[in-house]
């Protein structure tokens, strides 16, 4: 009689089991001498392999007796079996598995008659497999394969909400009201800290944070709100703006080359108007020009684009082409209110401060170096105003419109001596010319005029201009040519051959480029008749005759 499986009970296995060296699994092998089913030789299935005491693999050795076996009873026939047998063969119990530290089932007993009658368990068809019912237990698993049953959890404890732990929302940051932390904070963490005594834990903290997250909500819920009105202000709403035409007096400066986006800022930042947009709105694209203006305070959008297109507002000097340095500081000191001669006197004492390039100044006879550097255009001048900050305006506007030009290499092209004397032969072309399509000839004059080999004028210029230059006049009777010939002075070219020592006026950019591309051509001489006419000639003689054409013109409009 055996058993297939340990009982549950408490005893463990004692080394006179006669199975206590099978070590789990050798219940088929009985200890030597000892049969394991009461007396009676175990038979061998022929297919299954003989075993002499070895130890073999669990599961193995538990499939074999699973098919060995044939039959187990369920938990109620296995108890009722065991009370039966426990008081006859307590002294004998076999093993044939895993130490469970239960006592083990007994085989069957006295006045129960054995059920394997002789045969060998698993072989016989007449017993049913207990195994195979849906109500039978699974079959044992051997002690590496057990695995532990979980825990029955009730209803109410699969629905209840978890504890919130986190110290932000519990305000417990493992402190005591000392201060000081109790235990191990990474004990807290994994839920096997000591247990805190005496101490009580801080939740106060729980509220003010949520009152934190809120404001900061709020906070950032209102910047959104504000800066999405001002954006929908800005894009869809009317600009602000004063009403009326303002008050007072204010000068405002405009730059060259400022939209109507910077002169609205402009504006608003000198108190002229309230808003950019105010500006940008009244403006409605139309072009403001640089200089500077007199307006007023508080003034409306439309008031202000009225006033800046009024050119009675803007308080700026034109400098035309051709106008003299005289002309332009005697301009200079009346917008600024000065003394007259203040800004004559500035220009003298502190050209080589002015921004003159390298080249200017480089004849010693030179009357003013600043001539031809103070460039015809629109320039802000106003009360308050420093002069020496008005020609640095002038100034560097020449060097920007004629350092376009490389005039070094451009003067050895055109047979010249510097840069400063291309210059020169623009303002003699400014001044004789007085036509702007009359440049090209006329600069063709110059340089035929200053060839060696110029039989016609001896390379002499002879031109009126430089006489005026001389008186500061403008006058178109200068006198008879041998009177003009004793005036000693470098500039007069009824006396000296070639170029003067430096410009006679501010030439513009039509007889700047005129100057560098003269049209080809034989002529010597020329003579304006009226505004759209001059004669041109090749000779003397042709040039008196044109001459006369021009005193007859003369008479005839009366002057």
């Amino acid at each position: 009689m055996t058993e297939y499986g340990r009982s549950p009970g408490s005893e463990p296995w004692h080394p006179e089991d006669p199975l206590y060296g099978d070590q789990g699994w050798g219940g088929q092998q009985a200890a030597a001498g000892q049969t394991p089913y009461g007396g009676q030789p175990q038979q061998q299935d022929p297919q299954q392999p003989q075993q002499y005491g070895t130890q073999q693999d669990p599961y193995q050795q538990y499939n074999e007796q699973q098919q060995y076996n044939g039959q187990q009873y369920n938990q109620q026939q296995q108890q009722q079996y065991n009370q039966q047998q426990q008081q006859q063969y307590n002294q004998q119990q076999y093993n044939t598995g895993w130490d469970t530290g239960q006592q083990a089932a007994m085989p069957y007993g006295a006045g129960r008659p054995d059920p394997y009658d002789g045969q060998q368990p698993g072989y016989s068809g007449e017993n049913a497999d207990y195994y195979a019912t849906p109500e039978a237990y699974p079959p044992p698993q051997p002690p590496s394969r057990r695995r532990a049953e979980p825990e029955p959890t009730t209803d109410w404890d699969a629905e209840a909400p978890q504890e919130e732990t986190h110290p932000f929302f519990t305000g417990d940051d493992g402190r005591d009201d000392d201060g000081e932390y109790d235990d191990d904070p990474r004990e807290s963490r994994r839920g096997g800290g000591r247990e805190r005594r005496g101490k009580g834990k801080k939740k106060s903290r729980n509220g003010c944070a949520c009152l934190v997250v809120s404001l900061v909500l709020a906070g950032g819920l209102g910047g959104v709100g504000y800066f999405g009105y001002q954006f929908w202000q800005g894009q869809f709403g009317a600009a602000e703006d004063f009403s009326g035409s303002g008050s007072g007096s204010t000068q405002v400066e405009i730059p060259k080359g400022a939209g109507l986006g910077e002169i609205g800022s402009i504006l608003k930042e000198a108190g002229v108007v309230k808003s950019s947009g105010a500006f940008v709105s009244a403006a409605d694209g139309k072009s403001i020009q640089a200089g500077v203006y007199i307006l007023k305070k508080g003034m409306s959008g439309e008031n202000a684009v009225d006033l800046m297109l009024d050119p009675a507002s803007r308080n700026n000097l034109i400098v035309p082409p051709g106008k003299r340095n005289s002309w332009v500081y005697e301009q200079v000191d009346k917008r600024l209110e000065v003394k007259v001669g203040t800004t004559k006197a500035v220009a003298k004492a502190k050209a080589k401060t002015l921004g003159l390039p390298d080249w200017a100044d480089d004849n010693p006879d030179i009357k003013d170096p600043l001539e031809g550097f103070l460039f015809p255009a629109t320039y802000p001048v106003a009360k308050g105003m420093k002069p020496e900050a008005v020609l640095q305006k002038m100034v560097a506007q020449a060097n920007a419109e004629f350092g376009k030009k490389d005039l070094k290499a451009e003067a050895e092209r055109l047979g010249l001596k510097s840069p400063l004397q291309v210059l020169t032969v623009a303002s003699l072309v400014q001044a004789e010319g007085k036509y702007k399509h009359d440049f090209d000839k006329v600069s063709r004059v110059v340089y035929n005029r200053l060839k060696p080999n110029n039989l016609e004028t001896v390379g002499r210029l002879e031109f009126d201009s430089t006489i005026n230059y001389i008186k500061s006049e403008s006058t178109l009777d200068v006198g008879a040519v041998d009177d003009l010939r004793k005036l000693k002075d470098p500039y007069n070219t009824y006396n000296v051959k070639g170029l003067p020592p430096g410009p006679i006026a501010n030439p513009g950019l039509d007889a700047f480029n005129s100057s560098l591309k003269p049209t080809p051509g034989p002529w010597y001489y020329f003579v304006s008749i009226t505004e759209d006419k001059t004669l041109f000639a090749v000779t003397n003689a042709e040039h008196e005759r044109n001459r006369k054409k021009y005193e007859a013109e003369q008479e005839k409009s009366g002057q």
